[in-house]
C-alpha cells in the first residue's frame, strides 16, 4: 500500500510522532499533536506553564489592622466610628487599639469607675431593688465561687493564669440558655468580654449594627451597668462589687439602659 505522506501530520512529541489525520494545533505554542497529546497538559505545553507561572492574584486580599504591631487582616472592613481607621476583630473597640478620639472624649482611666457610678446613682430605675448583700459578704461570696470556677470554667487558652478573671455569666432571658462558667483577660475590655460571651454561647451580637438593642454586660448582685470601653480590671473595685468569681449578666437592652431593674430573676448559680 501506498504511503500518503501529505495527508495528516505528525505529533510534536517526539516519542509520539504519530501521524494523525486528523491533526490538533495548540493555541498555547502552536505546534501540532494527535489526538492523545492534544491537551496542554497531555503535551506539557510550554507557553501555558509559562502563563500559569506568571499569572497574578489580583482579587482581594483582605483588609488590614491599622495597630502597628498587628498583622491580622479581615475579609471586610471593620472601621471603628470614632476614628475611622480599620482594625481586626481583636482591636475594634476604642480601648484595644487606643483610639485617638477615646484620649480626648473619654472619662480617664481612673476615674471611669466612678464616672459610671455617678451616672448610675441619678438613673436609678423607679420600681424597687432587692437590697444589696454588704460588701465583705459579696467578696467572701465571690472567693468561695471562684475556687469552684477554676475547675470548670471555659475560655481562651492563651491568656496567662495571671491574667485570668472567672465569673458566672447569666445568660439573656429570652435564649432560655443555663448561666456559664467563663473566664477572661482581666486586660480586655467589657466590650471584648461581650463579644467573648456571644461567641461562645452562640448568640446573635448586634453590637456592631445600627441595631437599637445592644448585648450589654452588668453586675450580676447590683444589676449595674459595666462600661463597654473599660478595662475589666477597671471596673472591677469595691465600688462596682464586682471581683473574681462574682456573677455578671449579659442581656440585649435599648442602647441608653444603665441597669436591670430586676437583676434577681437572672439565674447566676451554676
Amino acid at each position: 500500500m501506498a504511503e500518503l505522506p501529505h495527508i495528516g501530520k505528525h505529533c510534536y512529541v517526539e516519542s509520539c510522532n504519530q501521524l494523525d489525520f486528523l491533526p490538533f494545533d495548540c493555541d498555547g505554542c502552536g505546534n501540532t499533536f494527535c489526538l492523545q497529546h492534544k491537551g496542554k497538559d497531555d503535551h506539557q505545553c510550554d507557553k501555558h506553564l509559562l502563563q500559569t507561572a506568571s499569572v497574578d492574584y489580583k482579587g482581594p486580599k483582605g483588609f488590614s489592622c491599622s495597630v502597628k504591631e498587628c498583622s491580622h487582616r479581615e475579609l471586610t472592613p471593620v472601621a471603628c466610628e470614632h476614628c475611622h481607621l480599620n482594625f481586626c476583630l481583636s482591636h475594634r473597640h476604642q480601648q484595644d487599639h487606643q483610639c485617638t478620639e477615646l484620649k480626648t472624649s473619654a472619662v480617664p482611666n481612673e476615674q471611669t469607675a466612678q464616672h459610671v457610678a455617678n451616672i448610675l446613682a441619678g438613673r436609678q430605675p423607679p420600681a424597687a431593688r432587692k437590697p444589696l448583700k454588704s460588701l465583705k459578704a459579696r467578696q467572701t461570696a465571690a472567693r468561695v465561687a471562684l475556687m469552684k470556677l477554676k475547675g470548670k470554667a471555659a475560655g481562651d487558652k492563651g491568656i496567662p493564669d495571671t491574667e485570668r478573671i472567672y465569673f458566672t455569666v447569666a445568660l439573656p432571658l429570652a435564649s432560655k440558655l443555663p448561666p456559664r462558667a467563663l473566664f477572661f483577660s482581666k486586660r480586655w475590655t467589657v466590650g471584648r468580654v461581650i463579644d467573648s460571651i456571644a461567641d461562645s454561647a452562640g448568640l446573635h451580637n448586634p453590637n456592631n449594627t445600627g441595631a437599637a438593642q445592644k448585648l450589654r454586660l452588668f453586675a450580676g448582685d447590683s444589676g449595674d451597668l459595666m462600661a463597654v470601653e473599660s478595662r475589666m480590671e477597671e471596673v472591677m473595685t469595691d465600688a462596682t462589687g464586682v471581683f473574681s468569681g462574682s456573677s455578671l449578666i449579659l442581656e440585649l437592652v435599648a442602647a441608653d439602659t444603665v441597669c436591670l431593674p430586676q437583676p434577681e430573676n437572672y439565674r447566676t448559680v451554676l
